[in-house]
Formats: C-alpha cells, sequence, structure tokens
C-alpha cells in the first residue's frame, strides 16, 4: 500500500514510544506499505522536528539521524502539478498533491476531517489505528 504520512504521525511518534504513531514508523520498513515523500513535505517534517523544545528527551543530532532514517525508508515523488487551493491548509494541499501525483492509496493522519474530499481523488484518509489494522501491522 502507498501512503503519505502526515507529519503529525511523524511528531506522534517521536513524542511517545506508546501509540500508534511510533509502532507505523518504528516498522520501517515494512513490506505491507511504502510511504511516499516529497521534498516539501520532507522540509515540513524537518522544520516541525526541529523547533527548539519539542523533544527534551531528544537532542538535535537524534532528530537529525531519525529524519536520515525517514529519507531512507521512503520513496521519493516528484509532484507533478499544482492545483492549490483545494483543502482549507496550504500545509495539507502539500500532502494530498504529494497523494495523488504519488498515486498513493491513502493518507495516513490524525487530522481527518482537514482532508475532506480527498476521496475525490481516489484517496482513502487513514487515522493511524485503521492502518495499522488494514495493512495488519
Amino acid at each position: 500500500m502507498r501512503v503519505v504520512i502526515d507529519t503529525c504521525i511523524v511528531y506522534s511518534a517521536l513524542r511517545s514510544a506508546l501509540g500508534a504513531s511510533y509502532s507505523i514508523i518504528r516498522s520501517l520498513p515494512d513490506r505491507r506499505f511504502q510511504p511516499l515523500v516529497s521534498t516539501p513535505l520532507f522540509l515540513e517534517y524537518e522544520e516541525v522536528l526541529l523547533r527548539p523544545n519539542q523533544f527534551p528527551h531528544l537532542t538535535v543530532q537524534d532528530i537529525n539521524d531519525f529524519l536520515d532514517f525517514l529519507a531512507v525508508s521512503c520513496e521519493p515523488c516528484r509532484i507533478n502539478y499544482l492545483w492549490r487551493p483545494f483543502l482549507p491548509d496550504p500545509d495539507d494541499d502539500l500532502v494530498l498533491e504529494l497523494a495523488v501525483s504519488g498515486q498513493a492509496e491513502g493518507i495516513v493522519t490524525y487530522n481527518l476531517k482537514d482532508f475532506a474530499g480527498a476521496e475525490r481523488f481516489g484517496i482513502r484518509v487513514l487515522s493511524p489505528a485503521r492502518f495499522i489494522k488494514e495493512i495488519k501491522l
């Protein structure tokens, strides 16, 4: 299954080792799913994760090492066209654009309502728990 992992999932995975987000990220690489990433989305991951005092239990080097791991675990995709705005938040548009360009089957996010309308592009919006259940992680 080709998916785009929203920034909130990556963030949550670093905040706690107890949740569904951590389970998804910890499983990488995994034959059951292929996460996709674009340059704009990766830059958003980096910007959010490197904000000061986000993760007191991690050093900047730890976060950079994690970002390196994430970069090699995801399939890079180019966004071939822009049709913004479609969603209310431009940061969500870049996730949807990647899903469409990368022919993803889904977007994994906690913010399900933010991606209302994604189904018009054939993209399913899945909570982390639903995603885990579907791929039998």
